[in-house]
């Protein structure tokens, strides 16, 4: 049975899901004013390996991922770019969905915008108001009031007082507490028209954290099963949805907003935080001009998703020579079968998914199997090596990797798609070399092999005159 860690109980959970067989997963998504950055492809990575096993265990999954496209950061830029709040969204939306794309995320079933769901957002803060969880200041906001939600703090585990006396919450006229977190914001006679909304408190924009309360609800139901999303939203994102959500609608449910809630570990840059002042802030497709996308998404589940993920240039190229072996592996089998018996090997896989997500251990599996691959060496045991190769492809399917022919991979070498050697050339090198070996002229074959070594391309040679390459 999958056991997973819920942040709110603090404990790990044998994950029942409300309706059997079929599992309702939200997951905050990104703000897009700005390309997507390392952070981003964690989160991406982790959820789409979340959603990839509870599909694979037989469960139907409903997953939304949503994207914040208003918000004070996409409106500052697109007044500095001079250029509609909807044309930067719709720019950068592109841009995250090819990041997504190179990293092999599938697609959630909805991705909704925060800005087809401001009736629903509207809907909720009116009931808020109507419960006594909300009200309008004198400058025309309308902020909810977190002391008059009696569980405030669940999640994150401080008391009211103990948050109050925090450093993060900043006290803002117009508040009745400086917990307060605004719900509604009244529109500046300087933003443009295109971040306006009517409402019934006056013209004005929603606040962050009510958008995914209305797009989960809404697309999800008013409880459902699993809420993921970085550890830098637990507080205070995760908690004011809680807020808010059960605030409106648990007199009506009888239920918690989620059951279980799932939030990856902090992505830092050489043991630093990452951040742009200190100049370790890198971008997804800044990275992938230096690591194949498969590298990255290797890297990423190599750590189990609530550890802190350490980047680096050289853990990229460790995981990068990792990911090398198991290809490796492969290349060496041709034929690999498609179907085949259940083995141990899925059951042990199965079990070390099923404790959490447990992507380190079920990593370690793959690298078992590629060992046992390269030690069934013979024509004896060229249907057991086929076999332990199917079962390779078909578990490393299931975190989104060796999907690729090995020899694309080890070409490519584990480096950006625009790789320095020209294809064509080494080609041309291979098939020279080969000309001289057949006019018995091993000594330029010879030096012909060894010019391609110096430039990293290493040469196998196969059964049949057939000559294999691949990037050191």
């Amino acid at each position: 049975m999958l056991h997973i860690f819920n942040t709110l109980t603090r404990r790990k959970e044998t994950f029942k899901p409300i309706e059997p067989g079929k599992v309702k997963l939200y997951v905050c998504g990104m703000t897009v004013y700005d390309f997507c950055h390392i952070g981003h492809a964690r989160v991406m990575v982790v959820f789409d390996m979340v959603q990839r096993w509870l599909r694979a265990s037989g469960m139907e999954v409903t997953y939304v991922r949503n994207i914040t496209d208003i918000d004070d950061k996409i409106i500052k830029r697109a007044v500095e770019n001079k250029e509609t709040i909807k044309a930067l969204t719709d720019r950068f939306i592109t841009a995250m969905h090819e990041d997504a794309d190179a990293l092999g995320i599938e697609r959630p079933t909805y991705e909704p915008r925060a800005t087809e769901y401001v009736p629903q957002m509207q809907n909720i803060i009116t009931r808020l108001m109507d419960k006594n969880y909300a009200y309008q200041a004198d400058e025309g906001d309308v902020n909810y009031a977190v002391r008059n939600f009696k569980n405030y703090g669940q999640l994150s585990g401080k008391s009211l007082d103990d948050l109050r006396a925090g450093e993060r919450v900043a006290v803002t006229g117009g508040k009745q507490d400086p917990l307060d977190f605004v719900l509604w914001k009244t529109a500046k006679a300087d933003e443009p028209a295109d971040t306006k909304w009517e409402s019934p408190w006056g013209v004005g924009r929603p606040g962050w954290h009510i958008e995914c309360s209305a797009m989960s609800c809404e697309l999800l139901g008013k409880h459902f099963d699993i809420h993921g999303g970085g550890a830098d939203l637990q507080f205070p994102h995760h908690e004011n949805e809680i807020a808010q959500s059960e605030g409106a609608f648990s007199d009506e449910t009888g239920k918690p907003f989620v059951n279980t809630w799932m939030h990856n570990g902090f992505v830092r840059v050489n043991e630093e935080k990452m951040s742009k002042s200190l100049g370790n802030f890198f971008t997804i497709r800044e990275v992938l001009k230096v690591f194949d996308p498969e590298v990255v998404r290797f890297f990423i589940l190599k750590a189990h998703y609530r550890s802190p993920l350490n980047y680096s240039d050289a853990h990229l190229e460790e995981a990068k020579q990792g990911l090398t072996r198991l290809y490796n592996a492969l290349s060496t089998v041709e034929d690999i079968p498609t179907y085949g018996k259940p083995s141990t090997w899925r059951t042990r896989f199965a079990q070390v998914m099923n404790d959490d997500f447990n992507t380190p251990e079920a990593i370690a599996i793959l690298f078992e199997l590629a060992g046992e691959i390269n030690k069934a060496e013979g024509p004896e045991k060229l249907e057991e090596r086929r076999d332990l190769a199917r079962e390779l492809k078909q578990l490393a399917k299931l975190l989104g990797l060796l999907e690729r022919p090995a020899q694309e991979f080890l070409q490519a070498g584990g480096g950006s798609q625009s790789a320095d050697n020209d294809t064509a050339a080494i080609e041309a090198a291979i098939q020279a070399r080969a000309d001289a070996k057949q006019g018995k002229d091993f000594a330029k074959a010879d030096q012909i092999r060894q010019d391609l070594l110096a430039q990293g391309i290493v040469l196998e040679d196969k059964p049949g005159g057939v000559t294999l390459w691949r990037r050191a």
